[in-house]
């Protein structure tokens, strides 16, 4: 019995280990170099992400309100990927830091509540796991203690995140109210279609479009991304949100699949409108941030067609595409994470004739916005073919017209910074930037995900195989 909760539940006994292991450290008497406890927390963040894909077993724990199955680990594994490498990114920002240990700890704290949110059969469990992957959030935003932009984008995060926590709150006491139950198993059955169920779906729909930045719920995305550090933003823009997303396709396919009609017709007026915002607002931006949180709004567009297939193709397409997207974003933030750490530059204007000094991180941004884009052969459009794919499979095709057409529209901002990189001059560009060998790491896995994932089928069909609703 015991080694069944031990194994069930190893990814979260991972993390609280490490947890333990960092507060011992910082209550120690022994004082740690910076650049030292770096490298030992990526070793420990390195053997979680292995030991994640070794010795899993499935099950339910707690009469049904913790579940896990090869799906679940698989979405705990892509995470885990993703801290390890925005980990290694944060080294230039982070060795110079003197709260590094408070960082990671507060960092964990939330991914913890991720894989409780993402296990969870009960919306209790759901709930509290949401709550504590959120919270430590807001403090991570406010981690640059001496800007004032930091501290202003903590505060609209936890304000923006309180509202929409009460909104999904709401939904979910409606919720148990109409079915009696906070079990996901046992609240499907007894969701129809009817006015108050459509009542309560828009509510809960809401809460999680305030997590993932859809329009017209993404007001506080740009001021946030850009007042936090940078590793913070990357955690927001791709750990956070693909999270939010993981539970929620099981919401939406599991909880509520019986308002299919009802929540389809939502799904398409939110992608359109959030599609079309963020290519439109993307356009205007100056700053590398502001212009990566739009980027990351018009994605979410792309993922909600796919999610509307509502399929194991549309499962598939979504979680293939956030594996993409992974890579992709931070191999962006990789950059601009060490441009701003070394000169504390961050607009686009900067980076003019940027390189002529930095041939390889010009590259790796490059290469990053390109599969952004959607532009072959790289990652990111196999990942946005797919996406569109499961869209088609409901013969939306004026959706699907729409969508094509937003991709050529983004080709412009996209391209507009690769512009600056390669082609404009500038008087006085960036000096040549000393890339330090955890973040060159990160960025050429980040590089070799980017190119080669679209063309290895066989991940794909992997994460195919363990899709089923």
């Amino acid at each position: 019995m015991l080694n069944e909760y031990l194994q069930v539940l190893k990814s979260e006994w991972l993390i609280l280990a490490i947890i333990f292991i960092l507060l011992f450290i910082k209550v120690g008497s022994k004082e740690w170099k910076n650049e030292s406890l770096l490298y030992f927390i990526n070793f420990l963040l390195l053997i979680n992400l292995i030991a994640g894909f070794i010795n899993n077993l499935p099950g339910s724990l707690f009469n049904g309100m913790y579940l896990s199955n090869d799906l679940i680990f698989l979405q705990k594994n892509i995470l885990n990927l993703g801290v390890y490498l925005i980990s290694l990114i944060a080294y230039p920002w982070l060795k110079e830091h003197k709260h590094l240990l408070e960082f990671y700890i507060l960092m964990l704290s939330t991914l913890l509540g991720m894989f409780f949110m993402i296990s969870s059969g009960n919306l209790l469990i759901f709930y509290l796991g949401l709550e504590l992957s959120t919270i430590p959030l807001a403090a991570l935003a406010n981690f640059d203690l001496e800007k004032r932009k930091s501290s202003e984008a903590a505060m609209k995060l936890i304000i923006s995140s309180a509202f929409s926590s009460a909104i999904l709150l709401f939904g979910i006491s409606l919720l148990y109210g109409v079915t009696g139950s906070l079990f996901f198993y046992e609240i499907a059955p007894a969701i129809h279609s009817n006015t108050l169920n459509t009542l309560i779906f828009i509510l809960i729909l809401a809460g999680f479009s305030f997590k993932i930045s859809v329009v017209p719920f993404h007001l506080w995305t740009a001021d946030v991304y850009e007042g936090a550090p940078v590793p913070v933003t990357a955690y927001l823009s791709v750990i956070s949100k693909s999270a939010i997303l993981f539970i929620f396709m099981t919401v939406l396919y599991s909880v509520f699949r019986n308002m299919e009609t009802q929540w389809y017709f939502m799904i398409f007026l939110l992608s359109v409108f959030t599609i079309l915002i963020g290519n439109l607002f993307a356009i205007r931006q100056n700053n590398l941030k502001r212009f990566l949180a739009f980027s990351s709004i018009a994605q979410v567009g792309f993922i909600l067609l796919g999610l509307s297939g509502s399929s194991k193709i549309g499962m598939a397409s979504v979680i293939y595409f956030l594996v993409i997207y992974l890579f992709s974003n931070l191999a962006a933030f990789g950059v601009v994470g060490l441009v701003s750490a070394t000169t504390g530059k961050e607009s686009i204007e900067d980076f003019k004739g940027f390189y002529k000094t930095n041939p390889f991180l010009s590259w790796v941004l490059a290469i990053a916005l390109f599969s952004l884009a959607g532009v072959p052969p790289t990652a990111g459009f196999f990942g946005k073919f797919f996406l569109i794919m499961a869209g088609a499979e409901r013969g939306n095709y004026v959706w699907i017209i729409f969508a094509a057409l937003n991709m050529i529209i983004s080709f412009y901002y996209y391209l507009r910074i690769v512009k600056a990189i390669f082609m404009d001059q500038n008087n006085s560009p960036i000096p040549a930037i000393k890339t330090p060998p955890l973040p060159k790491l990160a960025m050429v896995i980040c590089l070799i995900g980017t190119i080669s994932v679209g063309f290895l089928s066989w991940v794909y069909e992997y994460i195919f195989s363990f899709c089923n609703f």
